[in-house]
């Protein structure tokens, strides 16, 4: 067994981006490999989900129920976790969510347990997604881009998860597509401020090899 937390600076930051084409490449390498993501909002339906994506990865059948199965606490409103379920009158159970991912966690094989938005969203009135973290005590792989802006809520996720006594077992930089700054340049400007922080590149579209390069650099 062998389990591991992906986490993001922020939302729509490309974790199930990561988590997908890691499953994809350990899959391909004839390991095995399955994912979770336990909390979802922003949820209208299986298909076309970040669930969805998973399970193709997983080269599963995107059903409600297969959905269910690796994401059971789901919301409509594309809002915080807290804030979607106080929408629908629910609340969630941060006990029950530690519970999901340490069940998943003792499986056989390699899993990836995606997160929800950045490092800090609030899950309930008390508990974040760091507490989470924490309470599992797994290596973390940290997503970021290649924004503008990204520096800063980059060394600023790093520095709470520093707080936590959480080192990430890689950052990795994914680049956002958007042209304003270049993905080496960012990885660079980072690796100067976290000194001996492993940092991995992902450039758009990613080649083939680049996932399987990734998970070696996860590995080392």
């Amino acid at each position: 067994m062998s389990a591991f937390f992906i986490t993001g600076t922020g939302t729509g930051i490309g974790k199930t981006f990561v988590t997908a084409g890691l499953l994809r490449a350990l899959c391909a390498a004839g390991t095995p490999a399955c994912a979770i993501k336990p909390v979802l909002s922003g949820y209208d339906g299986p298909h076309g989900s970040d669930p969805a994506l998973l399970l193709e990865a997983m080269g599963q059948t995107v059903s409600e129920e297969a959905v269910a199965a690796i994401s059971p606490f789901r919301f409509a409103a594309p809002l915080s976790p807290d804030m979607a379920a106080s929408r629908e009158g629910r609340a969630l159970d941060f006990t029950a969510i530690l519970a999901f991912c340490r069940e998943a966690a003792a499986r056989p094989g390699i899993v990836l347990i995606e997160g929800v938005g950045g490092v800090m969203v609030p899950l309930d009135d008390r508990h974040t997604t760091l507490d989470l973290m924490v309470a599992l005590d797994l290596p973390v792989l940290l997503v970021a881009g290649s924004y503008l802006g990204s520096i800063s809520h980059s060394l600023t996720a790093m520095a709470a998860l520093a707080q936590a006594g959480i080192t990430p077992a890689a950052l990795v930089v994914n680049d956002s597509g958007t042209g304003e700054v270049p993905l080496a340049e960012t990885a660079d400007t980072l690796a100067r401020f976290l000194r001996g922080q492993p940092i991995a590149t992902l450039p758009r579209p990613p080649a083939s090899g680049d996932f399987a390069s990734l998970w070696s650099a996860i590995q080392r």
